[in-house]
């Protein structure tokens, strides 16, 4: 890549957006699942929404393309651009084809137009305010099922009976807020608590870190990370993913190592 350059959220939008960014490509790069949905300007193309992936996918295009975007937190993009995130689950669509023709129309003018990066990311956060407000309430269940998950490996059957729903209702609402069940999401989260683990300074060796990441051993860690990412932890560890969201994380690391809790309403259905 020619360069990625991550930024903050502003304070208000921390609890929707991971980050926003900015990037000019050359050659080719490979994205690994972090659970996230972003929505992205770029230069000649317009705006594009990424949904949830469940592998590693790879994409080029022409050096020195300029391209913005924001980052969702996993399951905060689907309610405010209307769709199920199942729907866009492992492809890119337009903007239009989830939220209109005039959002798409009217956003792309301004994106096209502004001044830099910057300009360009504060046009989609307020764009972000806008949907936020204009939205339906927050679904207090997803919210909770993606702080536990950030932080340990609930089997599907606690989680449901942490939030006093079925398996069943659990895995209907997990697909339409995160674009797959709880157990892919676990999966994903899991990778992303490894990876943040291990930058975070702690020097600990691969075993270690999937220990504490909750792999059952590094061998587990081995198989899931080429399941999700196509590379072994090394590798996975060397490459961009483990910058792509800045200072800010999917997980809490400081929370990890912590006893499994069921966050905010228990009984929230």
């Amino acid at each position: 890549m020619g360069w990625y350059t991550p930024t903050s959220p502003s304070p208000d939008l921390t609890d929707t957006l991971v980050c926003g960014w900015s990037a000019r490509t050359e050659g080719e790069h490979l994205l690994v699942p972090d659970a996230c949905m972003d929505i992205l300007w770029i230069r000649g193309v317009g705006i594009r929404v990424c949904g949830p992936e469940t592998a590693a996918w790879s994409f080029t295009l022409p050096p020195g393309t300029d391209s913005v975007g924001v980052r969702f937190r996993p399951g905060a993009g689907a309610p405010l651009l209307r769709t199920s995130a199942a729907e866009v689950r492992n492809v890119r669509v337009g903007l239009g084809d989830v939220l209109g023709s005039t959002w798409e129309r009217t956003l792309t003018d301004r994106l096209d137009n502004a001044s830099g990066h910057a300009e360009r990311i504060a046009l989609f956060e307020n764009a972000v305010r806008m949907w936020r407000d204009r939205g339906p309430e927050a679904d207090p269940l997803i919210g909770n099922v993606r702080r536990a998950l950030a932080r340990h490996s609930w089997t599907v059957g606690a989680l449901a009976d942490a939030a006093s729903v079925t398996e069943r209702q659990l895995q209907r609402r997990c697909n339409d807020a995160f674009g797959y069940g709880p157990a892919t999401l676990r999966g994903i989260l899991r990778l992303q608590r490894f990876m943040a683990l291990a930058q975070s300074g702690t020097r600990a060796g691969l075993a270690e870190l999937a220990a504490t990441a909750g792999y059952s051993d590094q061998a587990h860690l081995s198989r899931e990370c080429r399941r999700i990412s196509s590379l072994t932890p090394s590798a996975l560890l060397a490459g961009e993913a483990p910058d792509w969201h800045g200072t800010e994380s999917v997980v809490d690391v400081g929370n990890v190592q912590a006893p499994g809790q069921w966050t905010g309403e228990e009984s929230a259905a």
